[in-house]
């Protein structure tokens, strides 16, 4: 999807005010900030000794019960996400339309 996203923008045929643009490209940021947050949470748990989530601080536990629930939900999906959602950054960025200059 982020290949056609990037095809589209690159043809002119997706386009959004900035204003839009803006927006979704800050919302795709915080959603591939909390991605990378859940992939490092899951590497970080698959290389302990032992995996006790008793053992863990109450706030980390949850995120790393969450992390491990939704990699399980959707095994490889997190990684796929962390590859895709800059491709529609970029499309994004490329798509938004820039106000028309001003005559000087």
């Amino acid at each position: 999807m982020g290949e056609l996203l990037l095809a589209l923008a690159a043809e002119g045929r997706l386009v959004l005010d900035a204003a839009q643009a803006d927006e979704a490209i800050a919302g795709l940021e915080r959603t591939l900030s909390e991605v990378r947050a859940r992939l490092r949470i899951i590497r970080m748990w698959q290389c302990l000794p032992a995996q006790r989530v008793d053992e863990l601080p109450d706030d980390l536990a949850q995120d790393v019960i969450e992390a491990i629930f939704a990699d399980q939900l959707a095994p490889g999906r997190l990684e796929l996400a962390v590859v895709e959602i800059p491709k529609y950054i970029a499309a994004l960025q490329r798509a938004r339309e820039t106000p028309p200059a001003a005559d000087t």
